[in-house]
């Protein structure tokens, strides 16, 4: 009966980690040094999901596998005023592309509000049931 409660639940838990990556990796798209202070930019991260849970894949829901870091080469940017410049003048900047970073959490947000729906209409349904049976 609370199955549906639970898938939803997960699904909850799992697109906010999907949106902390996303707002951690605008607040690092201007990043170029890590936390040693060596040229190091930024790199993106994106979260892993997968059905079921951690410890019973049968169960229902889905969770987060992981948070990885998307290997995907650094932009460069021409700019001659930042320390960090090569000899041709290009700044590694991080891989973060703010268009997508925006689409992916618009689709999270999403996700998450019509989880947040699936829980109240399970629940109305669970009461409606229960004044039936009263």
């Amino acid at each position: 009966m609370f199955e549906n409660l639970d898938t939803s639940a997960s699904a909850l838990t799992a697109q906010r980690t999907r949106m902390n990556a996303i707002a951690a990796n605008v607040a690092g798209m201007n990043v170029t040094h890590d936390a040693d202070g060596k040229p190091n930019p930024y790199r993106r991260k994106f979260a892993i999901m997968a059905e079921g849970h951690p410890n019973d894949p049968d169960a229902p829901g889905v969770h987060i596998v992981s948070v990885e870091q998307d290997q995907s080469p650094f932009r460069k940017v021409l700019d001659w005023s930042h320390p960090d410049h090569d000899k041709d003048g290009y700044v590694k900047m991080p891989n973060i592309d703010l268009a997508i970073e925006m689409v992916d959490m618009m689709e999270a947000s999403r996700a998450y509000e019509a989880n947040i729906s699936a829980m109240e209409v399970s629940k109305s349904m669970m009461n409606a049931t229960l004044r039936l049976l009263a």
